[in-house]
């Protein structure tokens, strides 16, 4: 039984490495604008999940003997959810917006077994933005790095020196829980150590 792991974000992919687990990469490709167009209705942390769970029902039918893990994360910032901001003008904008200020990033999980066990379910950390300078905000974007990152930034990378600190689980903010999944994992019955690479 392997992990399959319906993303091609590399953050993702280096957690489950760092923590032992050599998964298989499938991405999922949903329209993403359409699922959370048509749950408008829905709060954050539920549209965080649908779209997790989107991803993972898309390539689950491929891996029928194995652990299936959709992700999704985004930003929610003032009220309002903040996704991937994709060019460099979009985030300045957003570092402006967010710089100095608290905000809360959603990570929607959904982790199916191949006896149609499902853990859908969406973890929240609190993230405090440091007053990043306007030379560091465009030296950043320009950087390419948090183009296609959920709140415009990374924890682990060059976005560091950004953020003043974090009310959460670190793991999560890069992208995907290990507690999480691990919790996930033991309620299919399986131990987190069965799955590491030997």
């Amino acid at each position: 039984m392997r992990i399959v792991l319906a993303s091609q974000s590399p953050s993702r992919l280096s957690i489950l490495r760092s923590a032992g687990i050599e998964p298989l990469i499938h991405p999922a490709h949903v329209d993403e604008d359409a699922l959370l167009s048509d749950a408008a209705s829905l709060d954050a942390a539920a549209q965080v999940a649908l779209l997790a769970t989107a991803k993972a029902e898309a390539v689950a039918a491929d891996y029928p003997d194995d652990v299936v893990i959709g992700c999704d994360s985004m930003l929610l910032l003032e009220g309002q959810l903040q996704g991937k901001p994709h060019t460099v003008a979009a985030t300045v904008a957003r570092w402006e917006q967010q710089a100095g200020k608290s905000a809360e990033l959603l990570t929607g999980h959904c982790v199916l077994g191949p006896e149609g066990q499902r853990v859908v379910s969406t973890s929240s950390t609190v993230v405090h933005f440091a007053e990043a300078s306007a030379v560091d905000i465009r030296a950043y974007a320009e950087s390419g790095e948090p183009l296609e990152c959920a709140g415009a930034f990374t924890l682990e990378a060059l976005g560091g020196w950004f953020i003043d600190r974090i009310e959460g689980d670190p793991s999560s903010v890069i992208g995907l829980s290990l507690p999480l999944v691990r919790g996930a994992l033991y309620d299919f019955g399986y131990s987190v150590s069965e799955f590491w690479n030997r």
